[in-house]
């Protein structure tokens, strides 16, 4: 049995709100919390070739705000009764979310898939394969 919680990485995408519902699922199942998380990119700029009228530094924190309202809009939509915690960070989507999911307290990870095939397999990172060849506890990849 899963004694840690059920991490649901989110890009608020419709995808990975068709894979919250079974990240809810297999929390009820288990009888643990509910972890979001969701990842701002970090936004790259050259101080000598700067467009943007504000700093990377800003936008960053502008994205984060923007997430953070995401997040509490999601939170209200929810019916559930489960322990839910949220996280917003930045970074490389990949990393932070297998930084979370190692972590001792998430038995299992329910990601969406992106769904891409063909050649845009390959041109794009696949965050959730990543994730699931990287991650140690199991990994739940929904379509």
């Amino acid at each position: 049995m899963r004694s840690g919680q059920i991490l649901w990485p989110t890009d608020f995408s419709e995808t990975a709100a068709h894979a919250l519902r079974y990240a809810i699922e297999m929390a009820n199942l288990y009888h643990v919390g509910l972890k979001i998380l969701h990842v701002v990119d970090q936004p790259i700029g050259d101080q000598n070739f700067m467009i943007l009228a504000i700093t990377p530094e800003e936008l960053a924190k502008s994205m984060e705000e923007a997430a953070a309202i995401k997040m509490q809009a999601l939170l209200e939509g929810l019916k559930t009764e489960l322990p839910i915690t949220t996280l917003i960070r930045r970074g490389d989507p990949v990393e932070q979310i297998l930084e979370e999911a190692n972590s001792k307290d998430v038995g299992m990870v329910v990601i969406a898939s992106h769904g891409r095939t063909g050649i845009s397999h390959f041109l794009h990172t696949n965050v959730a394969e990543d994730v699931a060849n990287g991650a140690v506890c199991p990994v739940l990849v929904v379509k």
